[in-house]
């Protein structure tokens, strides 16, 4: 089958235009003026100030830390083996020495041809170079000569017509009328500290361990699959790996090859090493004039005034240093809240637990039987050789690999149709001529990747 490895984004426009209408426009047009539902979200609103808070807890107040040990499993002291380690190996054992000697070099030296004739040639670059001097560009500069304006510039901006000087006139205050501060200490006993009655903690139970008991009776290692399993000898399964065949030629290396015999020294010559000229620096003096240093004029300009307007009065009395904040706020009497823990409905126990569990006092312990096996008694003999050929290795046919028309239509027999928006073409087949009949099967239209 064909599979398709284009994206779906459509590469080719297909003349229709998209329609931008959605099934809600038009099925549920505007009913008049309908103002849209209010919201359910409460306002916010500013919360008063409730007082200080205090940054002592209950769980502050009232935990006691406790001392814990934790048991710790002391380690091994080390105890070295006695005896001597057999160092000897495979490779010591097995391995026997021999003598290398130097490899021989099968390349022959380098050999450099050397000649002692001289190059009279001219390059090209010599002989139709001609040194040429260089002229100097006049300028097309215009000159005319400044004229400083006789008038006044007169056309103020907008700031200069629009603007007027106004004085500032001083902010409102928002202060409140004079309060008078609470007399006498302030009272820091809350509730928690004075109807706080401290309880005595009893001391924790700690359970006994027990200790381990091991048992009397050997241990049964005999499992159901060693006392019922009995090897069955049988017969290997056969390779369907083809045989390995040796590729080359038992004769012996005659120890020549076709360079060592056809190759001839040849004598190469170094290379000429091309010494640069030498740089002359140029005697006359250099001339830095340019046409804006000799057409240029100076001409003194008076600055520009400021269009900035006029500072207000400035106020010379000392700094008062006092604001709203600080004549406004006064420290506030607060009120201590109340408790709101509830008192426990339900009692605690007073008496001392017995760790003793329902499945404890009621569990009877059973010895296990051990399972029943299901194993046929008579096992299949193996006298007969196991035949290991399938239905696939007998009746699999290889087929045809089929051939996409897009990459060569003309030779397979193709003729191209048209291109959908996709950018898939698509071919169509050359129907063979019939001899001795008229009638031919319409071709269908195959899918090809473009």
């Amino acid at each position: 089958r064909h599979r398709c490895c284009h994206r779906p984004t459509k590469i080719y426009d297909d003349g229709t235009q998209p329609s931008h209408k959605t099934e809600y426009l038009e099925n549920y047009p505007g009913y008049g003026n309908v103002c849209p539902p209010e919201s359910c979200k409460p306002k916010p609103e500013l919360q008063q100030d409730q007082g200080r808070m205090d940054g002592i807890t209950t769980f502050k107040s009232d935990y006691l830390p406790y001392e814990v040990t934790r048991p710790s499993r002391p380690q091994a002291e080390y105890r070295p083996k006695s005896g001597k380690i057999d160092l000897g190996t495979v490779y010591r054992r097995d391995y026997s020495p021999h003598k290398v000697g130097p490899v021989t070099l099968a390349r022959p030296q380098e050999r450099k041809h050397t000649s002692e004739a001289k190059v009279d040639t001219i390059p090209t670059y010599r002989d139709d170079y001609r040194l040429r001097k260089g002229e100097r560009t006049e300028s097309c500069k215009v000159e005319r000569p400044y004229e400083p304006p006789s008038e006044r510039f007169g056309n103020p901006s907008t700031f200069q017509d629009d603007y007027i000087p106004r004085q500032p006139n001083p902010s409102q205050s928002c202060k409140p009328c004079e309060t008078k501060l609470a007399e006498g200490p302030f009272d820091g006993n809350t509730i928690h500290r004075t109807a706080y009655v401290v309880h005595e903690m009893e001391p924790l139970f700690v359970r006994p361990r027990e200790e381990y008991k091991p048992s009397d009776q050997p241990f049964e290692d005999l499992t159901t699959h060693q006392r019922d399993f009995k090897g069955m000898p049988g017969e290997l399964a056969k390779s369907c790996k083809p045989e390995s065949r040796k590729i080359g030629s038992d004769d012996p290396f005659k120890g020549t090859t076709e360079f060592q015999d056809r190759y001839q020294p040849y004598l190469v010559t170094a290379p000429e090493f091309h010494k640069p000229t030498e740089y002359v620096p140029p005697t006359d003096k250099m001339d830095l004039k340019s046409s804006n240093r000799l057409d240029y004029i100076k001409h003194k300009v008076a600055p520009r005034a400021p269009i900035r307007p006029a500072t207000g009065r400035k106020n010379t009395g000392t700094f008062q240093g006092k604001t709203t904040t600080k004549e406004d706020y006064q420290p506030w009497r607060v009120c201590p809240q109340g408790l709101i823990k509830k008192e426990p409905e339900i009692q605690k126990p007073t008496g001392k637990f017995s760790s003793l569990t329902t499945f404890r006092s009621h569990y009877i312990p059973h010895q296990a039987n051990p399972p029943q096996s299901f194993k046929p008694v008579h096992a299949v003999s193996t006298g007969v050789p196991f035949k290991d050929e399938t239905l696939y290795r007998t009746e699999y046919t290889p087929k045809k690999q089929e051939v996409c028309p897009g990459h060569d239509p003309e030779h397979l027999g193709y003729v191209y149709v048209n291109t959908d928006s996709r950018g898939h073409k698509f071919y169509r087949q050359v129907s063979p001529e019939r001899s001795g009949s008229d009638c031919s099967p319409v071709p269908e239209d195959v899918a090809a990747a473009s």
